[in-house]
C-alpha cells in the first residue's frame, strides 16, 4: 500500500515540513469556499487502497478548520481510501471532556463522534488537554508528546537551579515527567478558576526560592493563568521564570500579556501557527514538532512502535 498526505488550511507549513521529513509530496487537494462560505473540497488524485493521512489542527477559526477536516475525511472515504488517519496536531474542543456542571455538553466526545462518522479510522494527536479523550474513540489513537524537542530546549538554557512547575493540579503528571527527565525538583501552583479563562493563583506547593522556575503546560490560551503564575513564582523567590507549552492558542490579550510580563521566555511548538503579532514577540520561541509527527506516521505505516519515540 502507498502513503498519501493531505492537509487542510489550518497549518500548511507544518504539513509541508512533515512531508519533507517523510520524503514525499503533499497530496493534491483543493480546499476552498463556495461564494456563500460553505467549504468546498476536491481530491485531485487517486487514493484507492492507499493509507491516507489528513493533517489539520482544529485551531482558530476552530469551526471552519473542523469542518474542513470532516469534509476531507468524507471525500477520502468515498474515494475508497484503504485507511484514513486524522492527524490533529492540536485537538480543539478538548477542554469540555466531561460534565463539569449540570446540563453541560461533552464537546470532546461529540467531535470524536463526528470524526468517526466522517470516516476516520485512526487519530494521531499531540498533548491532549485530557488523556481520557482517547477512550472516546473506538479505534487506535496515537497520543504524541512534544517532550523530546522541549527537553532539548530546556537543557540548552543551561539554568543553574531549575525547578519544574505545574500551573495546576491537573498538570502534575506532565510536570513530574519533565522533572524526572531534568533530574530536578517539582513545584505545583494552587489555582482556583472563577470562570472560563479566569484564574487566580492562591498558593505554591514546593520550593522555588532562588531557583529558575520552568512552567510546563499543554496550552497557552489567554495567558492569564501563565502570567499570574509567573508573578506568584516571583513572589515566592524564583529568580527567573520560563514557560514551555505545546499549543500556542494565544487568544485575546495573550500576546500583550506575555510581552508585558516578567517571563524570560515562552517556548511553544508549531502545532498551531502564530499570527503576525505572535511571530513579532521577542519572548515567544517556536520549536517544530514536524519530525515527531513524520516519524510517528512512518512507524505506523511500517507497523513499528510509536511509544518508543518517547522512552
Amino acid at each position: 500500500m502507498s502513503v498519501r498526505i493531505f492537509a487542510g488550511n489550518s497549518n500548511p507549513e507544518l504539513a509541508r515540513a512533515i512531508c519533507a521529513y517523510l520524503g514525499t509530496d503533499l497530496g493534491n487537494a483543493r480546499v476552498g469556499r463556495f461564494s456563500d462560505g460553505e467549504i468546498r473540497v476536491e481530491i485531485d488524485e487517486s487514493v484507492r487502497g492507499a493509507d491516507v493521512y489528513v493533517i489539520q489542527s482544529t485551531c482558530a477559526p476552530v469551526n471552519d478548520n473542523l469542518m474542513e477536516l470532516l469534509i476531507m475525511l468524507d471525500a477520502l472515504k468515498r474515494a475508497s481510501a484503504g485507511s484514513i488517519s486524522a492527524v490533529m496536531p492540536y485537538f480543539g474542543y478538548a477542554r469540555q471532556d466531561r460534565k463539569a456542571a449540570p446540563r453541560a455538553p461533552i464537546s470532546a466526545r461529540l467531535v470524536i463522534d463526528l470524526l468517526t462518522t466522517a470516516g476516520a479510522d485512526r487519530i494521531i494527536t499531540m498533548e491532549l488537554h485530557a488523556g481520557q479523550i482517547q477512550g472516546f474513540f473506538n479505534g487506535p489513537v496515537d497520543h504524541l508528546y512534544s517532550s523530546p524537542v522541549m527537553l532539548r530546549s530546556m537543557k540548552a538554557l543551561g539554568l543553574e537551579r531549575p525547578v519544574i512547575v505545574s500551573p495546576d493540579a491537573g498538570g502534575v503528571e506532565r510536570a513530574r515527567a519533565y522533572a524526572k527527565k531534568m533530574s530536578t525538583s517539582l513545584a505545583i501552583l494552587d489555582k482556583r478558576r472563577a470562570g472560563p479563562n479566569v484564574a487566580e493563583v492562591m498558593n505554591l506547593i514546593g520550593d522555588v526560592d532562588g531557583c529558575d522556575a520552568i512552567i510546563v503546560d499543554d496550552m497557552i490560551d489567554t495567558a492569564g493563568t501563565l502570567v499570574q503564575g509567573a508573578q506568584a513564582l516571583r513572589r515566592f523567590g524564583a529568580r527567573s521564570v520560563y514557560a514551555f507549552a505545546s499549543h500556542p492558542v494565544l487568544s485575546g490579550p495573550a500576546i500583550s500579556r506575555i510581552s508585558e510580563s516578567g517571563l524570560e521566555r515562552v517556548v511553544v511548538s508549531d502545532t498551531i501557527p502564530l499570527n503576525p503579532d505572535g511571530r513579532a514577540c521577542p519572548k515567544i520561541h517556536v520549536l517544530s514538532v514536524a519530525n515527531i509527527f513524520g516519524e510517528a506516521i512512518k512507524r505506523i505505516h511500517d507497523l513499528d512502535s510509536v511509544s518508543s519515540l518517547f522512552d
